[in-house]
């Protein structure tokens, strides 16, 4: 599913327009980005959880030409699925 199929699926189950819709999805992703780019935490319970993970900088290599190089430290967001929703895709 992409964002225009969850944007359709909003609109139908909770009869919006496609505009109201596709504002509230804008809205709660927007509010997700800036939470993450700010450091925090966000929890949605029964669906998982989406954390920023720090890395340190290190020596990797260029895959090409095997010449070293210094990679910058970063921070990456990394999701972690919740119990609830782990357990009905296997079901």
């Amino acid at each position: 599913m992409n964002k225009s199929e969850l944007v359709d699926s909003i609109s139908h189950e909770l009869k919006l327009s496609l505009r109201e819709s596709s504002s509230i999805m804008d809205t709660i992703i927007n509010a997700m980005t800036e939470s993450l780019a700010d450091g925090d935490n966000i929890e949605i319970r029964g669906f998982g959880s989406f954390t920023v993970k720090k890395y340190e900088s290190y020596c990797g290599r260029n895959p090409k030409t095997g010449q070293k190089i210094n990679v910058s430290p970063k921070k990456l967001p990394f999701f972690k699925v919740g119990k609830e929703l782990k357990e009905r895709v296997n079901r």
